[in-house]
């Protein structure tokens, strides 16, 4: 498809970790050809607060303070004339309902993104993994459920083996082979459980698993919400 003619909407990216937020970049860029033709996508803002700054929060308990480093990166993309907002990180979507009221822009949110997908795939149990601060949330139960998907939580230990890589490996970008043999060794047991597939629900995962190594097929958080932000970005009225 070629709609090099036509203006796609301006797409802001809230970020919050380096890694997921350049992956989801990086897709939004080099997938748009796809829509738009040779070397183009839409135009792309992002703007980052320091990770320290939403851990800080996390680790407090602090939803309040992490919608507040939220609205304030919302805000200054709408001021650099971006149209819509994604935050290519599952954990800070546990804020999402308190910055929604108060944001200048709307959001896609990554956990209805990945639902959807699971039931086009004609899935009905999937495996959640991610951050503690994640999978101890409502973010994707809620939205699972919702379209009559079950899942499967990490147990406790799995949960603390898990943060572990995703904050001291994933995070800065230095997966290994350990946190590999951690990860399926998890999902093995999902599988037994009767998931079909696995949310990669943090979006540095995608740097240690997919679908060539684990033993379930995988549901890439990061790359689905670039490919929904590419397709609304393109399908507006006037592109």
């Amino acid at each position: 498809m070629n709609n090099s003619l036509a203006k796609p909407l301006h797409i802001g990216i809230v970020g919050c970790s380096a890694e997921g937020a350049a992956l989801c970049y990086r897709t939004i860029c080099s997938e748009g050809a796809q829509w738009l033709g040779p070397h183009a996508h839409p135009e792309v803002s992002m703007h980052t607060h320091s990770l320290a700054d939403y851990v800080a929060c996390l680790e407090a308990g602090d939803m309040a303070g992490v919608a507040a480093l939220m609205l304030s990166s919302a805000h200054k993309l709408a001021r650099q004339g971006a149209d819509f907002l994604i935050c290519p990180d599952n954990t800070i979507h546990q804020a999402l309902a308190l910055v929604q009221p108060e944001s200048p822009l709307p959001w896609l949110h990554i956990a209805e993104v990945v639902a959807q997908e699971a039931v086009q795939r004609g899935w009905h149990k999937v495996g959640l993994t991610g951050t503690r601060w994640l999978v101890d949330s409502d973010v994707y139960p809620e939205k699972l459920s919702a379209r009559g998907l079950g899942f499967e939580r990490p147990t406790p230990e799995e949960r603390d083996a898990i943060q572990h890589i995703i904050m001291e490996e994933l995070v800065p970008g230095r997966p290994s082979q350990h946190g590999e043999a951690t990860f399926q060794a998890v999902i093995r047991r999902m599988q037994t459980l009767g998931c079909e597939g696995v949310v990669l629900g943090c979006t540095e995962i995608p740097l240690l698993m997919s679908d060539a190594n684990s033993p379930l097929p995988t549901l890439d958080s990061t790359r689905l919400l670039a490919r929904a932000a590419l397709r609304q970005a393109v399908a507006a009225p006037g592109a």
